[in-house]
């Protein structure tokens, strides 16, 4: 799929994230998007090197979906502090 891949899906998955993710955000829609970017690479080349997905693989939408979770909760804990 490559990077432009990833990305595509890492625009919808951020999207979506904010949605699943319980919590009242205070961020804007540009940075969701831009977390579930980093969702999205975050899960491909983690998943690359736990030997989850092959190179050149990228991570499937729920992987994807997982990794910007993942860093939403990351980044609101952050803020927080």
């Amino acid at each position: 799929m490559g990077i432009i891949g990833t990305i595509f899906i890492g625009l919808i998955v951020g999207l979506l994230a904010r949605f699943l993710k319980p919590g009242d955000d205070s961020m804007g829609w540009i940075m969701t998007i831009l977390l579930g970017i980093a969702g999205s690479l975050v899960a491909t080349y983690g998943g690359q090197a736990l030997g989850i997905y092959h190179a050149g693989q990228a991570a499937g939408f729920f992987g994807a979906l997982v990794g910007a979770i993942i860093l939403l909760v990351i980044y609101g804990f952050i803020k927080k502090n």
